[in-house]
């Protein structure tokens, strides 16, 4: 018999009552884990994009100061940054960004988003999700609706987690670099799976410089060594023959093969290479850029190297913050341009240029989807703190790869910035347009209960 306890007493099949509760608590090869990489045995429809690379540039970056500059507009408007001209004719971009400037002729710049809240918890929800159901205010108020599942998710759900051809995929489809996203150290909602379930949720991973990568669902309890993982296994496997006479040995079977995965990511050195950034060149890494933006971008493209089909970059993990208080992502109430010229302008530039060539050079670019965007964008006037606020009525998204049509700008904004001008689209739209490239079908968006209400495809991007 199993007894219970703080005593370290033995099973009838001889395993301490101590070994037995670190089996189930872990994260790796508990039953948690476990349904995580529990997959559909189907072959789901591929469309022409791969893989979707969504740098998620959380606090909401100035579209004046970025992709959408208003050189003619009074100063306390269009700021102390110039405008540059890019490769493509009429299409312009705030001076940080020259190396973005000249691959122009790869980016579409979409230039009239407009979302319906300010609140970085919903706007961030509804940039993330493409709805507001569900969202949650600063406040702790609550719109209307259960939220909605992440795009990525809906892409793991989708795709599944199996390879073309069935052999199960070595990674899971839906990876987030960056600790989960909050505001006042409130956590957000609408980053992971909602109604598809904790299945397809993110599996997430951690960059911090000095450190290198770190897996959080991977970490083992300070105790437990790797060479205890033998025994760990086979405890394992003694706890599910205490079960085998309410489940069908067929569900074991899958339950086995899925675990063995599991494992195999933890222990086989083969899984793990795919985030050890050591395995790149200095040369590579420097070019990257030796900041955590520069290095996540670069983990990035070794997960979409690997075939995952969703890959969520976060710059920073919370905003809100307090004047002096760090790193805020990009909610510049306070020093917009100071930080803009030291920090965020030259790393994003650097990182996200990097990227795009890098992609491309590997013959990876024309099947991976690159969308750079915020949850909104800041206040076209300029504040007395030498900031800008919040500003949910128009802003901008880069978007590259995966057929898209380059060089193109795609909406306009007003002379000030402060409403879209023409051919307003809404991040439903942007979401639906996402799903509509990875091929998944208005059958299955139904059938999964996935479909974005409101969501059209914006046909310049097809």
């Amino acid at each position: 018999m199993l007894l219970l306890g703080n005593q370290r007493q033995h099973t009838c099949q001889g395993w301490t009552r101590r070994a037995f509760v670190q089996a189930g608590a872990s994260s790796v090869l508990g039953l948690s884990w476990a349904s995580l990489l529990r997959a559909q045995a189907q072959e789901p429809k591929r469309g022409a994009v791969r893989s979707v690379l969504l740098l998620w540039l959380w606090g909401g970056p100035a579209h004046l100061d970025t992709w959408d500059p208003k050189p003619n507009a009074p100063l306390e408007y269009r700021g102390p940054f110039a405008a540059i001209q890019t490769r493509t004719p009429g299409l312009r971009f705030g001076e940080l960004f020259p190396k973005l400037a000249k691959l122009s002729d790869r980016l579409a710049v979409l230039r009239s988003l407009h979302t319906r809240s300010n609140d970085h918890g919903v706007a961030g929800t509804i940039g993330l999700t493409g709805s507001a159901a569900g969202a949650v205010d600063l406040g702790g108020k609550s719109q209307s609706g259960s939220v909605r599942p992440a795009i990525g998710s809906v892409v793991a759900r989708v795709r599944g987690f199996t390879q073309p051809g069935g052999k199960p995929a070595a990674l899971p489809p839906f990876l987030v670099i960056g600790d989960k996203l909050h505001q006042g150290k409130k956590a957000i909602v609408g980053e992971g799976g909602g109604p598809l379930g904790a299945l397809y949720d993110p599996f997430r991973l951690v960059y911090e410089a000095g450190e290198g990568t770190k897996v959080p669902a991977l970490q083992l309890p300070a105790d437990l060594t790797p060479e205890r993982l033998s025994t760990r296994s086979k405890l394992l496997a003694s706890f599910d023959a205490l079960n085998r006479t309410v489940e069908t040995a067929s569900a074991h079977d899958a339950l086995d093969a899925y675990r063995a995965q599991a494992f195999a990511l933890l222990t086989a050195p083969a899984a793990r290479t795919s985030f050890d950034l050591s395995q790149e060149t200095e040369k590579t890494r420097e070019r990257y850029g030796k900041t955590r933006v520069g290095q996540s971008c670069l983990l990035a493209r070794r997960l979409l190297e690997q075939g995952v089909p969703f890959v969520q970059v976060n710059w920073s993990d919370h905003v809100e913050a307090e004047e002096d208080s760090g790193d805020g992502g990009w909610d510049h109430h306070y020093r917009n341009f100071q930080i803009m010229q030291d920090r965020h302008g030259p790393w994003l530039d650097q990182s996200l240029s990097t990227l795009l060539l890098d992609l491309e050079e590997r013959g990876l670019l024309e099947r991976t989807l690159v969308v750079a965007v915020g949850e909104f964008g800041r206040s076209p006037k300029i504040n007395d703190k030498a900031g800008r606020d919040h500003w949910e009525h128009c802003y901008s998204a880069l978007i590259a790869g995966g057929g898209v049509r380059g060089g193109q700008i795609i909406g306009a904004s007003d002379p000030r910035g402060d409403r879209p001008h023409d051919h307003p689209v809404t991040p439903a739209d942007l979401a639906t347009t996402i799903h509509h490239l990875v091929g998944i079908t208005s059958e299955q968006s139904q059938t999964l209960n996935v479909a974005i209400p409101g969501g059209k495809v914006i046909e310049e991007l097809t």
